[in-house]
């Protein structure tokens, strides 16, 4: 009884607020009478491998607002073999209408280990259907209802959601028991939000998604510092004249467009106060729309329910905005960062380290499977920095506290210097040193950084590779950043 109120007052207590967060309706979530269910291509085996097979169907995931159905199209995949997969893994493919063939991780969890893979056709609202039409009715009705349901990361969460009940369908192939969902930028958006809401999901693995904070910069058009507004069109204009050494010419436009698709997903201070939003209004909706997502306001209610989360991120990733306050306030929260790991796409864009398709990344999804769905492996406690500035030797002296009961395969330290604020544009190309650390004790471990001479900051975090199962996982320690008096 104590966990269900506990839950309500997390689940409800935004109601009251100005901008209500955009609650999920659980029977809403869970009927499929409303799925309105379209079969395309019904249970085949793939052409491109006899071993899985296939089926690929569309649902409606809901009425958005009266009129207004949004529907995605679903492929169900399951090993070829008859039999129901009790382990089920909901991931993301395009908004084609044709079976969607598993990348490699996936394909070798359904091959190898019998898992059923459920992958939704979720993009940018843009680019949903009605085409170029969906983002503009989303952004009138938040502005007509002031209820963030009206919003990216609502429907992102919903549309994860809605699948696992169209899938679930399936009684002869899908069975619910263990269900890991997966997926980068706004499909870790719409991870996080079926771990916090919907109880079916048993475990989350969020890629360059935000535990908390805004991601990307601000919902609202016209709230970003101008200081950074100031040096992003600094660094574009430098971009453009050819003087950002080490970045191909095709970075100004491709940074460029970028701006124009994310800001189809926002809208201009002067559309709310047009229709009498308060500034109190205007600066709730900002954080509201996405902290629906923030997996940080519930991580005691997600501990009691036994929910798995892991998080992927990059260090050079502006959609990850906070995670020096997040080492701050979570210093167990578990987590692999990419030192200089950057977001997905776009082309073009000079990007060196793209964190959802680094190996690490790729292995952690196997691992955490292993981990989750079949109990192989110990997961290993969050590794500790501490660091102490030596004065004399001009070093930052940097300990890293490991895990005694877990075996580690590999151990490094990354760090950079001078890192740029979040949401500027520069911080993407922040370059990082990495070295690999050397036990001093048997769960210690030490390494002298000796910054440059004019430095006024650093910015570090270790990575550490252990054995789960079949797999290698990596995770890290908090970002930490430390200012430097030389």
């Amino acid at each position: 009884m104590k966990f269900l109120i506990v839950f309500c007052i997390v689940q409800f207590s935004f109601l009251y607020s100005d901008v209500p967060l955009g609650i999920y309706d659980k029977s809403e979530v869970k009927d499929s009478s409303t799925l309105e269910t379209k079969v395309l291509q019904d249970w085949k085996i793939s052409k491109k491998d006899p071993a899985i097979r296939q089926k690929l169907i569309e649902i409606t995931v809901c009425e958005w607002w009266p009129g207004q159905k949004v529907r995605l199209p679903i492929t169900l995949i399951a090993p070829a073999k008859s039999g129901v997969c009790k382990n089920i893994l909901v991931g993301n493919m395009g908004l084609n209408l044709k079976p969607a063939f598993p990348n490699p991780t996936y394909l070798k969890l359904v091959k190898d280990k019998g898992i059923g893979l459920v992958l939704v056709g979720m993009s940018t609202i843009d680019a949903m259907e009605p085409k170029g039409k969906l983002h503009l009715g989303m952004k009138e009705w938040l502005i007509k209802t002031k209820n963030a349901r009206y919003s990216p990361a609502w429907i992102w969460g919903m549309s994860d959601m809605r699948a696992l009940t169209a899938a679930l369908e399936e009684k002869k192939v899908f069975e619910l028991s263990k269900v890991i969902v997966t997926g980068g930028s706004k499909r870790g958006v719409g991870a996080a939000i079926c771990g916090i809401y919907d109880d079916r999901f048993t475990a989350i693995l969020p890629v360059v998604a935000p535990p908390l904070g805004i991601p990307g910069g601000s919902f609202v058009i016209g709230l970003d510092d101008p200081i950074i507004v100031k040096a992003n069109q600094e660094f574009l204009d430098n971009l453009k004249a050819g003087k950002v050494e080490g970045l191909p010419e095709t970075t100004y436009q491709a940074l460029t467009d970028r701006k124009v698709r994310r800001e189809l997903h926002r809208i201009p201070l002067d559309h709310f106060k047009a229709a009498d939003w308060s500034d109190k209004e205007i600066e709730t909706v900002n954080k509201k729309v996405w902290a629906v997502c923030h997996v940080t306001d519930h991580l005691e209610m997600l501990e009691r329910k036994g929910t798995d989360v892991f998080y992927n991120v990059g260090t050079n990733d502006s959609v990850t905005p906070e995670l020096l306050e997040l080492g701050q306030k979570f210093p167990e929260f578990r987590l692999y960062i990419v030192p200089g790991g950057q977001h997905g796409g776009p082309k073009g864009a000079g990007y060196t380290r793209r964190v959802p398709m680094e190996k690490e990344v790729l292995d952690n999804l196997l691992a955490f499977s292993e981990f989750h769905f079949f109990n192989q492996g110990v997961w290993p406690k969050t590794p500790k920095a501490q660091y102490k500035w030596n004065e004399m030797e001009k070093v930052l002296e940097v300990t890293i506290v490991l895990d005694e009961e877990v075996d580690i395969l590999q151990n490094q330290l990354s760090w950079t210097e001078d890192r740029h604020k979040a949401f500027e544009l520069e911080l993407e190309y922040d370059k990082w040193e990495t070295v690999n650390l050397v036990k001093t004790e048997k769960s210690k471990l030490y390494y002298e950084i000796k910054p440059k001479r004019n430095a006024k900051r650093l910015d570090f975090t270790s990575s550490h590779t252990v054995k789960m199962g079949d797999a290698k996982l990596t995770i890290s320690s908090p970002l930490i950043s430390v200012l430097l008096d030389l």
